[in-house]
Parts: C-alpha cells; sequence; structure tokens
C-alpha cells in the first residue's frame, strides 16, 4: 500500500485527470484490504455506497465550476470530534450519541471538497499517548505491530501511514496530534490553540484542547491549515488570527544532547543529534542551548495538577451515572482530579504564569525551539503491564505545550532497527505557524532521510469471539478483564430467542445464562481475543459459570457464558428485560 498526498489528488480532482468517484473507489479497497491487517482502525466507516454518493456529489460541483481546494481528498476524523448522523463515542460504546451537527472544522473540510471515509479509533476519551485504551482494540505502529501507534489519535494516524487516507484529523491535549505522527514516519501538525474551531469536539481539557492534523507531507498539512484557519464566533476558545511574519533563517534552539533523557533508548539519541545537525543549518546560525527543565516542570501541572480536573469536568455525568463504562485506566485518571479544590487550582495558575514568563524570555532569544518528539517508544505488551508510566514518558517533551500557549509541528527523522519511526518536533510561540511551516519544509527537502520500511502487512493472529451478557459489557465491573487483554469490540447483538437470563446473589452481581426453548433473546457484546488471551480469560471464569457455545440471533454460534445448574439456586428471572443491561438499570430506576 503506497502512501497518498492531499495536493497531488485535489489538483487532479480538480483538473478532471481523475474523478472523485475513481479516487473513492481505490480508497474503499484499500480500507477494505487493511482491514484484514488492521481492522481496529476504525470504529464507524461509512459505507461504500454512501462514500460513492459523496465522491459523486464532488464531481458535479466540480462540473458546476466550483473551486475546491481539497477536491475528492479521502480523510478521516478522530471518533471524539462530531460528525452529523454518524455515532461519536470517545472509544466508549454506553457514552455513544449521534448529533445533528457535524463540527465546525469537519463542516469546513467537507465543504472544501474533502471525502470522508469515517471516524477513527482513540484512547478513551483522548486520554493516553499510547492506543491502547480503547476497547474497540489497540492500533498499531503500521511498520511494526509489536510497538504502541502512540495515540490518543491512534486511528488517525495509522489510517495515513497505511495510505488508507491523505489526511486525518486528531487532537492533541498533551501530545496526542505528535507522538502518533513519529512512531508512523508522518506530519503532525498542532496550530495555536483557537486557531481551529473546537466545536463540535467532545472537551478533554477544553481550555487546551487542539483539533490537528496527520499527513504525509509539510505541503499538505498547510493546506489544511490554510482551509480551517478561521475565527469562529460560536466556539468561545476561538481566536482571530495573528500570525508573525515568516523568519527565513530562524534563531533555533537546542538542549544539549547530554541533558536529554532518552530513556536509555540508543537510538533515538543518534536520530536525534543527525536531524539537529541538519536544522542547525536552516537557522540563522547562532543556535543556542536551552535549558528545559522548567519547561519540563511546568509540564507535571498536567496531570499532576488540577488541569486533570477539566478531564473530570468533561465526563462527570457518566463518571456519576456509570463510572465501570470508563476505562480502568482512564478513570483512575479521571478520578484523581477530583481531590483538586479551587485554592489549588488558583495556586496552580499562579505557577503556570510563572512558567509562561519563562517561556516569554525564551522567546526573545530563539525563534523555534526543536526536541525529540518522544524519547522512546514502547511495546504494547509493555504499555499493557505499565499503563501509566510509560505512557507518561512519551508525554516528556510534548505536555507543557499548549500549557504555554505554543505552537508545534512534528517531522520524521529516521527509524530506529525495529523499523519504527522516530521523530522530532519543531515548537514555536503562539502564532509562529508561518515560521514552523517554512522550516519544516526546508527541513524534510535538506535531511537525508532515510528510507521508509514497508508496512507490517501480517495478519494477526486468528481469533476468538466471544459473547458477554453481565458484569463483563462495556461499563459493568469486570470489563477491565476484557479491556486489559486487548479485548476487540465488534458489537451488540442478541442470542437466538431460546434462553433465559437470571441474577445470582452474588457480589459483584452476575447473570446466569441458560438454554431454554421457552425463553426469549438476549442482549449481549461481541468481542474478539486472541488465543492466548482468550485462554487466560477463562481461567478466571468462577463456578458456577462456564464458558460454553451461544448461537446468536443470526444463526451464528461462538463462545459464551454459559452456567450449571445450580447458578439458579437462589437467581432472579429477569428474562422479560432482555438484557443485563436493562435489568440493572431497573434496580437504579
Amino acid at each position: 500500500m503506497n502512501r497518498i498526498f492531499v495536493s497531488a489528488i485535489a489538483d487532479d480532482v480538480q483538473s478532471g485527470a481523475r474523478s472523485a468517484v475513481s479516487v473513492a473507489e481505490k480508497a474503499i479497497a484499500r480500507c477494505v484490504a487493511y482491514d484484514a491487517i488492521q481492522p481496529q482502525v476504525w470504529i464507524t466507516r461509512r459505507s461504500e455506497s454512501e462514500i460513492l454518493s459523496a465522491a459523486e456529489k464532488i464531481d458535479a460541483r466540480i462540473a458546476r465550476g466550483e473551486k475546491l481546494p481539497l477536491a475528492g481528498v479521502p480523510f478521516a476524523v478522530k471518533d471524539n470530534i462530531d460528525v452529523a448522523a454518524m455515532p461519536t463515542t470517545a472509544a466508549c460504546p454506553p457514552f455513544a450519541h449521534t448529533p445533528a451537527e457535524s463540527a465546525e472544522v469537519v463542516r469546513r473540510l467537507e465543504q472544501a471538497g474533502a471525502l470522508l471515509i469515517g471516524k477513527t479509533n482513540l484512547d478513551q476519551f483522548a486520554t493516553g499517548l499510547v492506543g491502547a485504551r480503547s476497547p474497540y482494540g489497540a492500533p498499531t505502529c503500521v511498520f511494526n505491530h509489536d510497538y504502541v501507534s502512540g495515540g490518543s489519535s491512534s486511528g488517525s494516524a495509522v489510517s495515513v501511514a497505511a495510505g488508507l487516507t491523505a489526511f486525518a484529523l486528531g487532537t492533541d491535549t498533551a501530545g496526542s496530534g505528535r507522538v502518533p505522527a513519529a512512531f508512523n514516519h508522518l506530519i503532525g501538525y498542532k496550530p495555536t490553540k483557537g486557531r481551529w474551531s473546537t466545536r463540535g469536539l467532545l472537551p478533554a481539557c477544553r481550555s487546551l484542547d487542539c483539533i490537528t492534523v496527520f499527513a504525509n507531507d509539510v505541503a499538505d498539512a498547510a493546506l489544511v491549515d490554510s482551509v480551517l484557519n478561521a475565527f469562529d464566533a460560536d466556539d468561545s476558545y476561538s481566536r482571530p488570527a495573528n500570525d508573525l511574519p515568516a523568519i527565513a533563517k530562524p534563531r533555533i534552539g537546542f538542549t544539549p544532547i547530554d541533558s536529554i533523557d532518552f530513556d536509555g533508548d540508543a537510538a533515538s539519541r543518534v536520530l536525534y543529534q543527525a536531524a539537529a545537525a541538519q536544522l542547525s543549518e536552516l537557522g540563522d546560525g547562532s543556535s543556542a542551548d536551552i535549558d528545559i527543565t522548567p519547561l519540563l516542570e511546568c509540564a507535571k501541572l498536567l496531570y499532576d495538577g488540577p488541569w486533570v480536573a477539566e478531564r473530570t469536568a468533561a465526563l462527570m455525568p457518566l463518571l456519576k451515572s456509570n463510572p465501570g463504562a470508563i476505562h480502568p485506566t482512564v478513570r483512575a485518571i479521571v478520578e484523581r482530579g477530583l481531590s483538586f479544590d479551587a485554592v489549588q487550582t488558583f495556586e496552580s495558575q499562579y505557577e503556570l504564569q510563572a512558567y509562561m514568563r519563562i517561556a516569554e524570555a525564551m522567546w526573545r532569544d530563539i525563534d523555534v525551539l526543536v526536541l525529540p518528539t518522544t524519547p522512546t517508544i514502547f511495546r504494547l505488551d509493555a504499555v499493557r503491564a505499565d499503563p501509566i508510566a510509560l505512557n507518561a514518558k512519551l508525554g516528556r517533551f510534548t505536555n507543557f505545550v499548549n500549557l504555554l500557549d505554543m505552537s508545534a509541528i512534528a517531522v520524521p527523522a529516521g527509524f530506529r532497527a525495529d523499523g519504527t519511526g522516530f521523530g522530532i518536533t519543531l515548537i514555536g510561540p503562539a502564532w509562529a505557524e508561518p515560521t514552523l511551516f517554512a522550516l519544516a519544509k526546508h527541513y524534510m527537502e535538506s535531511f537525508a532521510m532515510p528510507s521508509t520500511p514497508p508496512l507490517d502487512l501480517t495478519p494477526p493472529p486468528q481469533g476468538v469471539k466471544l459473547a458477554v451478557v453481565g458484569a463483563h459489557l462495556q461499563g459493568m465491573p469486570l470489563h477491565h478483564q476484557l479491556a486489559d487483554r486487548n479485548a476487540r469490540f465488534i458489537g451488540a447483538a442478541k442470542t437466538a430467542p431460546s434462553y433465559k437470563l437470571f441474577a445470582m446473589p452474588t457480589t459483584p452481581p452476575k447473570p446466569a445464562l441458560i438454554h431454554d426453548t421457552s425463553g426469549a433473546a438476549i442482549e449481549v457484546e461481541i468481542y474478539e481475543l486472541s488465543y492466548e488471551a482468550f485462554g487466560s480469560f477463562v481461567t478466571e471464569i468462577p463456578a458456577p459459570l462456564a464458558m460454553g457455545t451461544v448461537t446468536l440471533e443470526s444463526g451464528e454460534e461462538i463462545k459464551g457464558f454459559v452456567a450449571e445448574p445450580r447458578a439458579l439456586d437462589g437467581a432472579e428471572d429477569v428474562t422479560k428485560f432482555g438484557g443485563w443491561r436493562a435489568y440493572r438499570a431497573s434496580l437504579t430506576a
């Protein structure tokens, strides 16, 4: 699969060299083919007929004489950004809702002729830098599936790196629009806060959130920026553009290599040195050594300070009504926000303002700060074993950027021996986009970038489909046993109408599913686990529950929970509710 480029497609479709429909057909074929490799890239993808219909309308607009800067360009949207008539899940099925209107950025892109393919996977509620905190599975690095894709904009980055779309929208609060770019050899552009509208974005930290773009070259990212850089009076965080003049030979600041903590990754150190040497030749020759210690101290405010309470505020209704619906790692982070009070919040605001003064002084000496995007990369199994500490390491050089109102563009800087990508980030003050785009373009044109390794097209190991009916449902107490094993959520379903459901007197409450021809169809959720994960999962099933075969309404037979006869001792028949979730809701009512 080859990567595709925004400008090339738009120019061809606008000129008539190819049609939007032909572009759409190829995009559909690429998506179908890659589904066999990473089906977890997408949460919701438009049907073939919907994509082709949208492409036909783009061709008709061009035939009428419209000039469309993004004519026929396939793109994807992270699933915490609204698209009209498509569910927004934020990787949490119980939270899903279908908006009537698209986010302003999506509306502007489609108005410019871009072709939406679908909505992509993410770390749940955009809380994470790894891409491994989703019930829809964990997208992985396109070059080596043993390693994380980066997050939280995991599916968006993979969709571009795998050649499924020409660009994709992500979001960035702590680095989510930059970390996946590094691992997958992409451009990851994070605009100045308020440069692009965030209306229609589910907030993570509303005062810090930015919508971002992944693309294959700097010019493509700049083209998307030209469409989305617009003040939105209906977005209270939108700001009128105030671009600083482009600086042809900027003063570039570097941190002394011996003071950078690469977490023991010798390859990252070597790759960073090479990229920094090239960038130093593109500046004004006055490369300055910058002590980033205050910036790293500032970064701690994001998760160790009251800004974590902004995430809590965004999820408070769900945290109160259904805390089990939230991924355990995400919930642990969000619940910490409840511990901060108003006094601590103001004290941290004062602390941030002091760091702002330090940053302002830095920008008087330099125009661009260059840092590794991440110190290293981690294997997926390592992240599952230590999800919070390793995630925090990936944000070492990204967490402070939005807190200090900076702009940034992540660019590739080579590959490790295992094929995973390494990247650097060019950071400027707010509204420094003209300088950052120009410098990034010159760097990409002049840096002797190693050849891109081939995509890892190894199909995932065959898995086991599993129907869960009770305490393992999304939002229920034992769902973490599936999430921790990277079970991929396939969808909701019903059993054949030949089952009865009983509530056993256990702690936590659990149901017993019994085959009975006089029963009814019972709601279930379907997941897929690797054979290894399924084996370890089965060992945790306590009697009188057991693993058996469940027949679905469609007639398909898959593995699922069944129960021994003794499970009915003292149990209540709750079949009339049609499912465990409805029964539990009736108790609250």
